[in-house]
């Protein structure tokens, strides 16, 4: 799909009363300006997605921090991740040096985190996608989940994050005991639940999923014009719930 029209796809739905909308800018790069917009879908339980939208300083740099999680089953680890994954990934001793490995290890632990406190953050769960960009230059990208990283490039959108569907994941999902049914519905789901096969929390069904994000490095440069960071609801037209981050040359 054309980059700009993933992005009139994603307008068309965005802008309505009630949503939860906020914005920002670089104090680095004139050119670098952040967004969100928050809206729930059509279902009947309340809003499980939670966002980050900030800049920040640390040590000489100036890191942007964005971030959907999607939850299911409560909102309740969507909610602890907004406010603990982040923390997690910046306190790695090699996050400067190896920054690949250390949010691999910052999500693993996070999710260590939430299963020791499944009693009171609840049987739920939740997907995520992480960007970090550093000083307007590089741009890393970790997901677990569908949630989706898309960046638009001279016109020409590439998704920087991967889908993890019990589908695709059969093979790993059945190593680890579990089963992929279609049943009920006609959506592939973990168990015959959940439709995802990787996720934060989720204790009753984590024998059989993963966290293990999928990272990946980008370089910013004249030629990047956005990058939309959305819950499954924007790219599977469910639902509109999404945040967007823009890069303007």
């Amino acid at each position: 799909m054309h980059g700009k029209d993933i992005l009139h796809k994603m307008k068309a739905g965005l802008f309505s009363s009630g949503a939860d909308t906020g914005k920002g800018k670089s104090k680095m790069s004139k050119h670098t300006t952040h967004g969100f917009h928050c809206l729930k879908g059509k279902s009947n339980h309340d809003m499980e997605d939670y966002v980050v939208s900030e800049f920040k300083k640390k040590e000489d740099s100036e890191l942007g921090l964005f971030a959907i999680f999607d939850g299911h089953l409560g909102h309740d680890v969507a909610k602890y991740l907004q406010s603990h994954l982040f923390d997690n990934i910046l306190k790695q001793h090699d996050f400067w040096t190896n920054m690949e490995d250390a949010i691999r290890r910052a999500y693993r632990s996070t999710d260590a985190e939430i299963l020791d406190k499944a009693k009171v953050l609840g049987r739920g769960g939740s997907t995520a996608v992480t960007a970090i960009l550093i000083n307007s230059q590089k741009l890393v990208v970790g997901n677990v989940g569908d949630s989706r990283a898309v960046m638009c490039k001279n016109g020409v959108a590439e998704q920087l994050s991967v889908d993890h569907e019990p589908s695709t994941e059969k093979r790993l999902i059945e190593s680890r005991g579990g089963f992929v049914s279609n049943l009920p519905g006609d959506v592939p789901r973990v168990d015959g639940q959940l439709a995802v096969a990787r996720a934060f929390g989720d204790k009753s069904l984590k024998l059989h999923l993963s966290s293990e994000p999928d990272v990946k490095v980008v370089t910013i440069d004249d030629d990047t014009e956005f990058i939309i960071l959305a819950s499954d609801g924007i790219w599977k037209d469910r639902t509109i719930r999404a945040f967007k981050a823009s890069i303007h040359n």
